[in-house]
């Protein structure tokens, strides 16, 4: 595995933190992970009785309730989302007090797409009831900095903060971006993720109207279906992971517990269309060569996957040309049949599947896989979750975005 180049620093992950549709924090995701648990249900607000998709997965907690009223109304709910998971990995990381540390190298990279809920609600009030009814703090709180900005502010971050939009892929785009800034020795701790809430009509309406999420209304928890012959779309999910990353020399200095090692970053992008990718996944093999390279790696390094898989069906069998042939030994899970689709999020929580993949041994399994498509010819963990071998291992974390933005990390423990 990679020998650090001179003049860069060892990337370590000593905290985590997650809000997501399995479970308000890490236990409890990881947890319905392992157990095949899917965190779709029916939809049966009002608001959704006319939409083609009524199914989605919300977070399993509202994020509201951890904050004071006045405060949680000045932030999206994906901030809310992003604050909370923030809180959880910060105390996992055994930080103490921003005062404990240098904040001048503390910095922040946690994306977001768009402050849905926000926009769309402070829309509503302009045409029922005008502009003098908008809240003073929407403005900042659509944007998608929102959650970069206010976890820097509630940490006195005072290095750096940055909120990479991509599509789908900015999740592992924001943590490859704050991998390298402790790299290239611009700062010793990163709070790094990517949180979304975007479980709203229009969203689902916009989604739903490119044939892009599945329509299986009766069967929520079997309506996400990466890789299986009859999937034919992804399910909305909302939800935050982020992770604290340290230089080594940082994290050992202060007795850290370690879980595992970013190696490496690979991006690219396929330049072939908005909304489906480059069909021999020409785009994303590029990303994943560059991880790989990034870490100093081969294809045969690599014991597990965690893949994009939406169980769109372009989009699956695309990732798996992208992966190639050389992976009959990799096991391969695909956590979005139980998670949903998280969006700006996704990437995020991912990443963090992978690396407890590791640090535990065990792969999660992949949700609605019994029957995986021909085509697809991935060594995928179906049914049940499955051990993986002793000694050091490394990983894929892959994400695709919407505009051929393609983004993989390898991780190690």
């Amino acid at each position: 595995m990679r020998n650090t180049p001179a003049g860069t620093s060892e990337v370590v992950v000593t905290g985590l933190g997650a809000v997501a549709p399995l479970g308000g924090d890490i236990p409890s995701t990881w947890q319905g992970l392992l157990d095949g648990r899917s965190g779709a249900r029916a939809l049966n607000e009002p608001w959704a009785k006319d939409l083609p998709v009524r199914i989605a997965a919300p977070a399993a907690v509202d994020p509201a309730a951890a904050f004071a009223p006045a405060q949680a109304r000045r932030m999206d709910r994906g901030t809310q989302l992003a604050l909370l998971a923030t809180r959880e990995a910060w105390t996992d990381a055994g930080l103490g007090t921003p005062q404990d540390l240098d904040t001048e190298r503390l910095s922040v990279s946690v994306s977001s797409i768009i402050g849905t809920q926000t926009l769309l609600a402070g829309y509503e009030k302009l045409l029922t009831k005008g502009w003098r009814h908008i809240s003073p703090f929407a403005a900042p709180s659509l944007l998608p900095n929102s959650s970069a900005a206010r976890i820097a502010i509630a940490y006195g971050a005072q290095g750096s903060a940055h909120a990479p939009v991509s599509g789908c892929a900015s999740g592992t785009e924001a943590i490859g971006l704050a991998a390298d800034m402790i790299r290239l020795g611009r700062a010793d701790v990163v709070i790094a993720g990517g949180a979304e809430a975007p479980i709203h009509p229009f969203a689902l309406g916009s989604f739903a109207a490119m044939r892009a999420l599945s329509r299986r209304n009766e069967d929520p928890q079997g309506a996400s279906r990466p890789f299986a012959k009859d999937r034919d779309g992804f399910v909305l999910g909302e939800g935050a992971g982020i992770r604290i990353l340290e230089s080594h020399a940082h994290a050992r200095a202060r007795g850290a517990r370690i879980y595992g090692r970013i190696l490496g970053i690979g991006m690219s992008v396929d330049g072939h269309r908005i909304a489906q990718p480059q069909p021999e996944g020409l785009g994303a093999a590029k990303a994943i060569s560059r991880a790989l390279a990034d870490a100093d790696l081969a294809p045969q390094d690599i014991a597990h996957v965690n893949a994009h898989a939406t169980a769109t069906p372009a989009g699956d069998l695309a990732e798996a040309r992208a992966l190639g042939s050389h992976t009959d030994h990799v096991a391969v899970s695909a956590t979005k049949s139980m998670t949903g689709h998280l969006q700006g999020g996704a990437g995020a929580v991912e990443a963090i599947a992978a690396l407890l993949a590791l640090h535990h041994r065990t792969a999660p399994p992949t949700l609605n896989a019994e029957a995986t498509d021909d085509e697809i010819g991935l060594n995928v963990v179906a049914d049940a979750a499955r051990r993986l071998p002793e000694g050091p291992l490394a990983a894929l974390s892959n994400s695709f975005g919407f505009g051929g933005h393609n983004a993989t990390l390898t991780v190690a423990a």
